[in-house]
């Protein structure tokens, strides 16, 4: 099989590589500075160092909100040839925190209150009935960087003059005590594969590791890894990592990060997170591959739409004691991970159900 890894050329995007390639027959590194894509009459296309780009199994694609026109634009057209582990709308999504606030809302993940105004003059409503300490941020960034923190009404005032006269839009969030201290869950997948917390240093409020914080590995409860996963799955990443903060509601999620570096993790929990994401995107592009080839599932597909029902005959996938439906069912049944659904369980036989909820 063959696989390509489109990054901007990172330590962890080196690492890797390095693993995909105990897993994969063929490994290119393509970076993402030299992908282009054109748009001329009907016919889209991505373009690597000017060339059409090649043919894939699979394709993982990572990079920083700067970029995320371009993810966006590769993903959205190689996406139907080739399985991509991050969908198209994770990085609108994922790359904005006022849309993953949103996101995490729509599919019940506890988070911070967060606040959004249109006007300055709203803003200040808003900053003159919150508690203090808050933070304001700026939706796009990454690393901790476009983090602020005002203890009055006084200095969030001075700073949201300073951000309108920058032309800046913000959030307003509630400050959550935690001692400085975060974590950071990495999943991969329907798995934490590693966490650890993170302290900001004596003279910084943000806890990343970046920023001079420093972490020790911990193992998350049960509730904490239903979290996170929950959100990489509200904003479409089956690999990314998540940051919760422990607080007296219990765990909230405050930020998913699409493309989070490994020496961290690594140093601190001495778990090879490259190597849980190569070995999965081994066993999802078998997957997949397995679903599109097998038993005319590609003819299937093309006759979703014809209201018919298909059948397939397919060995059970348990994770643990969940059983995972192949692609095509869920594509064929058209079910989302919001819908209700009836499920009735008998010996040898599972029936599903969506309930119309009005």
């Amino acid at each position: 099989m063959k696989i390509a890894l489109i990054s901007l050329g990172s330590t962890s995007s080196k690492w890797t590589a390095e693993a995909l390639e105990k897993y994969f027959d063929q490994v290119e590194v393509l970076n993402l500075k030299d992908i282009e894509i054109n748009i001329s009459g009907k016919q889209s296309e991505v373009l690597y160092q000017g060339k059409p780009i090649g043919k894939y199994d699979c394709i993982f694609v990572k990079g920083s909100f700067r970029y995320a026109p371009l993810l966006r634009s590769i993903t959205l057209l190689l996406s139907k040839e080739s399985y991509m582990p991050l969908k198209a709308s994770s990085f609108t999504i994922g790359h904005d925190k006022l849309l993953t606030h949103l996101r995490l809302q729509q599919f019940g993940i506890p988070m911070p209150t967060t606040y959004l105004s249109a006007t300055t003059k709203a803003a200040k409503g808003i900053l003159g009935k919150v508690n203090y300490p808050i933070i304001m941020k700026f939706p796009q960034g990454t690393q901790g960087k476009g983090v602020l923190v005002a203890d009055s009404y006084a200095s969030a005032s001075s700073m949201l003059d300073a951000l309108t006269a920058l032309n800046q839009p913000f959030l307003i969030q509630e400050f959550i005590e935690t001692g400085g201290t975060d974590i950071r869950a990495f999943v991969v997948g329907d798995k934490v594969v590693a966490a650890m917390k993170r302290k900001a240093n004596i003279h910084e409020v943000r806890s990343n590791i970046h920023a001079g914080g420093t972490g020790e590995a911990v193992e998350l409860d049960s509730y904490a890894k239903k979290i996170a996963i929950d959100a990489a799955r509200a904003v479409g990443a089956e690999i990314c990592g998540v940051d919760i903060m422990e607080s007296a509601k219990g765990p909230l999620v405050i930020e998913v990060n699409l493309s989070p570096g490994l020496q961290g993790i690594y140093q601190t929990t001495k778990i090879d997170v490259a190597g849980e994401i190569a070995k999965y995107l081994h066993m999802r592009t078998v997957e997949v591959k397995k679903d599109f080839n097998t038993n005319g599932t590609t003819q299937m597909l093309k006759e979703l739409d014809n209201g018919k029902s298909k059948e397939i005959i397919s060995q059970l996938d348990f994770r643990g004691t969940r059983i995972l439906l192949p692609e095509v069912i869920t594509k064929i049944a058209k079910f989302k991970e919001s819908d209700d659904v009836h499920i009735t369980a008998k010996t040898n036989k599972i029936v599903l159900e969506k309930l119309d909820v009005k």
